[in-house]
């Protein structure tokens, strides 16, 4: 198996090495909690990318254990991506932050897009259950009562 960029529960949310959805949950949350105006994103804001939440890609994988018997890589993926301002834009309503969006243009974007094929993992049957929307907020809950409430007590 093949599986697009993961997010979720238990992520890795340190500003210097954590991916796009960690860092930007991290970035929100501190700009609303510090009243700050403005978040800053690297880079354009215009590459495309597509998230797969961790609990689809146990099922996924479950999934596939069961249906795939076949030699051949298979992608998982939910098919569909949205741009790094999109996913920015997201992350702000999820977390609340009421602010407006900056973008780095310093900072790399990286590949202009990353979108697996996954038509045959549809075709089996499988399909992710978790919204973008939900999974984000599933993981700022979880950032909220799990790593940010440690931090806090440092």
């Amino acid at each position: 198996m093949i599986p697009t960029n993961l997010y979720g529960p238990g992520d890795n949310f340190d500003l210097q090495d954590s991916h796009v959805i960690p860092a930007l949950i991290r970035k929100f949350h501190e700009a609303k909690v510090n009243g700050e105006k403005t978040v800053i994103v690297w880079g354009s804001g215009t590459p495309r990318r597509e998230f797969l939440f961790v609990d689809d890609l146990a099922d996924a994988c479950l999934f596939l254990m069961e249906c795939y018997h076949e030699d051949e890589m298979i992608n998982v993926g939910v098919g569909t991506d949205q741009t790094i301002e999109e996913l920015a834009q997201v992350i702000g309503e999820v977390v609340g932050f009421t602010g407006k969006l900056a973008f780095d243009l310093n900072q790399p974007d990286g590949t202009p897009r990353k979108l697996l094929e996954v038509t045959r993992l549809s075709r089996l049957g499988w399909r992710a259950r978790t919204s973008l929307r939900e999974g984000l907020e599933n993981t700022y809950s979880w950032f909220l009562g799990s790593h940010w409430a440690k931090k806090s007590s440092q």
